[in-house]
């Protein structure tokens, strides 16, 4: 069975629940505020494409390429990320809420989340060197043998983070948010 290719396409108010998603390749597409929640998207083929103001929650991505795409002011809550296709995986979040989420094992090196909820998100042995985490709401992620190092926390709160777990050499953390790393020892920071 050949497969579509689609590119440079602009898919508009598009709700694929209703109207099937022509299965392909798509390159340099823009989709905007398009209702793919629930569906079956594994082994789709997405390069180069936007995601603006989309309901992308739980749907399936086995085997899902995601090379340089972008989601802004997306719903992508209980997306399993580490099921996609490993090849070129590349991704960045603005203005998206990704709660409950699972980013389970995957190379997140230099991924951008800017103004993100990242509620319950698990990043357990999730490869976040160099990850920027701008004003993101981090509360109940789950960080387990995660490497860290370099990743920016500066603006990022609710977070708890154990140093003794996680690998965070040369990580940035702001003075507010240092209590997110001594979390689990339950004590009491004043800032007086």
């Amino acid at each position: 069975m050949e497969q579509t290719y689609i590119e440079d396409q602009k898919f508009e108010s598009i709700d694929y629940s209703q109207l099937k998603l022509v299965e392909g390749e798509y390159e340099n597409c823009v989709f905007t505020n398009c209702n793919f929640s629930g569906l079956n998207l594994s082994r789709l083929y997405f390069s180069e494409c936007s995601f603006i103001d989309c309901n992308l929650s739980t749907v399936k991505l086995t085997g899902t390429t995601l090379r340089d795409i972008k989601f802004k002011g997306c719903k992508l809550l209980g997306l399993h990320f580490e099921d996609c296709s490993v090849f070129l995986f590349s991704v960045s979040f603005d203005n998206c809420n990704l709660n409950l989420s699972s980013f389970f094992k995957r190379k997140l090196k230099k991924t951008t989340f800017n103004n993100s909820s990242l509620q319950e998100v698990d990043f357990t042995e999730a490869d976040l060197s160099m990850t920027i985490f701008n004003n993101c709401d981090l509360l109940g992620a789950i960080f387990i043998d995660t490497n860290l190092e370099k990743a920016d926390f500066c603006t990022a709160y609710n977070y708890a983070i154990d140093p003794e777990q996680n690998r965070i050499k040369k990580a940035k953390f702001s003075i507010s948010g240092v209590s997110g790393l001594l979390h689990k020892y339950d004590i009491e920071i004043s800032m007086s």
